[in-house]
């Protein structure tokens, strides 16, 4: 086994295209979610493909942009992995292991895409050291094949909805929940994405478009509390509603399916009915109000990682 650290694969193969990579684990659900982050979209879009192609742990693949999130499973399964043809993908993501603090995923690749693992993503931001076989997985390039252990730290996914912390004169939800995710300065904490969710617009007691905002961020094991007290007390400060509501959710994926999804985006829902469906997917609530903001800060978490439609009305697609 050679270990090297990103620096050293930096020195051996000059620098090279890989721009971030950070692994998420959910042990209860099995699944890991990493993100990558290249230079470039065509390159991302190729990995994508043929890394599903080729089976293995991958669960799906979605692009956006020139970032890529795969979810997995856990532990190592068999890849379809060779030259890329109808039914084999020329890059695989043979397993996902947990260890300890660490996060281990084992990649294969052939040709350019053997490149890609040995000598582009073992230099990404976020990789402790790279661990390769023998020394013939540091030969890349040609028709040759190479295996690599990428060891990074282990990450949780969190999701935060807020909503009603704002009037029909004053103050802007995604505003202020923006603003949120640019405060943190939390250590070992990496913010994600936003995502506006549409609510309802029926019903009667709402501000004027209806709409939810969901914070996603990668937290580092310890730091999970310390993020919530940032996000709630940063909210509390700022919210010119009475009103508002926090919810949050620690993990890659929900126990169950929640009717709720489509309930939050069609029907009028009751606060009542928000905290038992919320209790019963393990989804928490950080505001002492208990008012009518929790409905739709649960709408964000149900919909905080569902794609573009969480900004649509029920059933709109791009």
């Amino acid at each position: 086994m050679i270990t090297l650290t990103p620096d050293d694969v930096k020195q051996r193969f000059g620098p090279l295209f890989a721009k971030k990579f950070l692994v998420m684990v959910d042990e209860r659900a099995g699944m890991a979610e990493i993100l990558e982050q290249c230079h470039a979209r065509g390159t991302i879009e190729w990995d994508a493909m043929n890394r599903r192609r080729a089976g293995g742990v991958v669960l799906g693949c979605m692009v956006e942009g020139s970032a890529m999130t795969i979810h997995a499973k856990l532990g190592r399964l068999p890849v379809n992995f060779g030259a890329a043809g109808d039914t084999i993908g020329g890059q695989a993501l043979e397993a996902v292991d947990v260890n300890g603090d660490e996060v281990i995923t084992s990649w294969a690749g052939i040709a350019g895409a053997g490149v890609g693992v040995a000598a582009c993503l073992p230099q990404a931001p976020g990789v402790l050291r790279a661990e390769y076989p023998t020394e013939d997985d540091l030969k890349i390039g040609g028709a040759r094949t190479n295996r690599v252990r990428i060891v990074s730290p282990r990450y949780e996914k969190v999701c935060f909805g807020i909503d009603d912390t704002d009037t029909k004169t004053e103050g802007a939800t995604w505003v202020l929940a923006l603003k949120c995710a640019e405060a943190c300065r939390v250590p070992g904490v990496e913010f994600l994405n936003m995502r506006l969710v549409q609510l309802n617009p029926l019903v009667p007691q709402k501000t004027t478009n209806c709409v939810g905002s969901a914070l996603n961020f990668a937290v580092r094991p310890g730091q999970v509390t310390a993020l919530a007290d940032h996000v709630r007390a940063f909210v509390e400060a700022h919210t010119v509603s009475d009103d508002t509501g926090i919810a949050w959710y620690r993990g890659i994926e929900f126990p169950r399916g929640s009717p709720f999804a489509e309930s939050i985006k069609t029907r009028i829902v009751t606060v009542e009915e928000a905290e038992r469906e919320a209790a019963a997917l393990d989804i928490r609530f950080l505001d002492g109000n208990g008012r009518k903001g929790r409905i739709g800060a649960l709408g964000a978490v149900l919909w905080g990682n569902r794609g573009i439609e969480a900004a649509g009305l029920y059933g709109e697609h791009l």
